[in-house]
């Protein structure tokens, strides 16, 4: 294949300079010959550059992923062109383009060798596939390209920093994985990876930290002018540890501190950290492995965490001052963060999880989406999340109802409905004396299906519930989060896509999402009140 493409660039550039020498024989035909031989340079050298991995993945989701109906894909959230898909990866702003590169491997709807996928927007909604950005063709991330980010450098180039992953063999035969840190340059479509790769390994490890768990780097500038990163890793105590790492090119990097340690506390192994300031606070967000809950705090399996807190400047550590999980739902893991232009602090995550990646259908051609991007803040301690505003140049068709009582009784409203939709709830006792005992929503609704959101005001707990989703596999169907705040007054935002579900609670204070595949046609939305309840209801459709 890249013989042929090299001959037929040969015979172009020969045919093109003949026809310069019959037709005009000035300094111009010089001109133009090596102009064309310039194009063609560059041309086949992107071309002979690219491994043969690399080029088999892009042609594969090319022709595989054009055949997925666009209405069979979620609406506004980020779904892999074809195969697998799981970890935010690269999420950055790079030349007028938000780009967004994810865990990817094309050929299944299962977790295998890891790949990058490659998406860009220029609103954070509406996403344009570009072709594979990273395969594991090199030796020592043959593995896989596992999780990492990107950043712009001095020249104009774009850097993805990635987990590159190899495999060792022990003096009893086993192998193990072994995990290093690379890095590919690229112009935000083709990327390079860098001759001195890997950039961190073993050697760069503080005492007794693991060379098979050392992974995730999340990049970004300082206000010194030097690259600062935080990487996932496992100390001799089995526990979880951030790393932090500078560099003053992007190439060479030195340990500077453990960052923070988890000390046991909230799971294992914390995986995709990221490290923020935000608000006048420090924040850390990563995703801990095999935690046990703390009420309704944590939940048990692969969850999140967010550590708010004070940067020591002298020490480089984190001195924590608060700590919550990132979401209260079912669906959500590995969240990454972008600063925007305008200032804002934008993240993204995987809305699925590992306890949960049966849940998709078979016979689908592709697996998994990220959440909906979310603007964060942080208020009294705790970490504010909201949908980005992007959102709102979305909404259509407003349809508003106030004051409406509920009593002991289950309703619906007219064109209330739907499947991708924008929709804000209060709901109040109509008796402040008398509270109701139990609210619930009801959506993705048919004669068969629903998923369902229950609020009890005496214990202050909201719940979803989707096992009528349609599932036919005993995973994780509910979640409870203790809801903070006064219980006489319940806010929602409930965005619906096709696929899924968020909550945002109390203007963001808490959020909740869930995937559901109930079957497209269940639209309908209903309201149901033990007791007697009042509800504002305000819903647009999301075009």
């Amino acid at each position: 294949m890249k013989e042929e493409i090299r001959q037929k660039l040969t015979g172009a550039v020969i045919g093109l300079a003949r026809t310069c020498e019959k037709n005009e024989k000035t300094e111009n035909t010089n001109r133009v010959f090596l102009e064309a031989l310039t194009v063609a340079g560059d041309w086949s050298a992107s071309i002979f550059d690219m491994s043969e991995m690399l080029e088999k993945a892009r042609k594969y989701e090319e022709e595989q992923g054009k055949q997925i109906k666009a209405e069979d894909r979620p609406a506004f959230h980020v779904s892999p062109y074809v195969g697998w898909m799981n970890d935010p990866n690269g999420f950055s702003y790079y030349q007028g383009e938000y780009h967004l590169f994810y865990q990817y491997y094309p050929y299944d709807t299962h977790w295998n060798s890891m790949h990058w996928g490659h998406v860009v927007s220029k609103d954070l909604l509406h996403w344009k596939h570009l072709p594979a950005a990273l395969a594991p063709d090199e030796d020592y991330d043959k593995i896989g390209c596992f999780s990492g980010s990107a950043i712009e450098l001095e020249d104009g180039r774009q850097l993805l920093l990635y987990t590159a992953v190899d495999q060792e063999k022990m003096e009893d035969g086993t192998v193990r994985d072994i995990q290093t840190q690379a890095v590919a340059v690229g112009d935000g479509k083709d990327y390079k990876k860098y001759e001195k790769n890997p950039v961190l390994t073993a050697k760069d490890l503080p005492e007794g930290a693991s060379k098979v768990d050392f992974r995730d780097p999340k990049i970004w500038k300082g206000k010194d002018g030097n690259f600062y990163c935080v990487i996932g890793s496992r100390p001799a105590d089995g526990s979880g540890q951030i790393l932090l790492y500078r560099s003053e090119n992007g190439f060479d990097w030195k340990f500077v501190s453990i960052l923070a340690k988890n000390k046991k506390r909230f799971g294992k192994m914390w995986e995709c950290p990221d490290f923020f300031e935000l608000d006048g606070k420090h924040v850390l967000l990563t995703s801990p492995q095999d935690m046990l809950p703390e009420g309704l705090e944590y939940h048990n399996g692969n969850g999140t965490l967010c550590i708010i807190g004070e940067m020591d400047q002298d020490t480089y550590t984190l001195k924590e001052q608060f700590t919550q999980s990132v979401d209260y739902g079912i669906d959500f893991y590995a969240m990454q963060t972008l600063g925007t232009p305008d200032g804002r602090r934008i993240m993204i995550g995987w809305m699925q999880n590992w306890d949960t990646i049966a849940h998709r259908c078979n016979d689908s051609k592709w697996f998994a989406q990220m959440s909906l991007p979310r603007e964060l803040s942080v208020k009294n301690g705790r970490l504010y999340q909201t949908p980005i505003k992007e959102l709102d140049t979305m909404r259509k068709d407003r349809v508003e109802y106030n004051n409406v009582v509920i009593n002991n009784d289950t309703i619906s409203l007219d064109k209330i409905e739907g499947r991708t939709i924008d929709m804000e709830l209060v709901i109040r006792p109509e008796d402040k004396e008398n509270v109701y005992k139990k609210f619930a929503l009801r959506f993705a609704q048919n004669e068969r299906f629903h998923t369902e959101l229950c609020f009890r005001p005496d214990e202050s707990v909201l719940k979803i519930d989707r096992k009528f989703s349609g599932s036919e596999r005993a995973l994780v169907h509910q979640r409870r989060c203790l809801v903070n705040g006064d219980a006489n007054e319940l806010k929602l935002r409930v965005i619906l896509d096709r696929f899924s579900a968020e909550v945002f609670i109390n203007d963001g204070e808490q959020v909740m999402s869930a995937v559901i595949f109930t079957e497209q046609e269940a639209k309908g939305i209903s309201f149901f009140a033990e007791g007697a309840a009042k509800i504002d209801v305000v819903k647009y459709d999301l075009v």
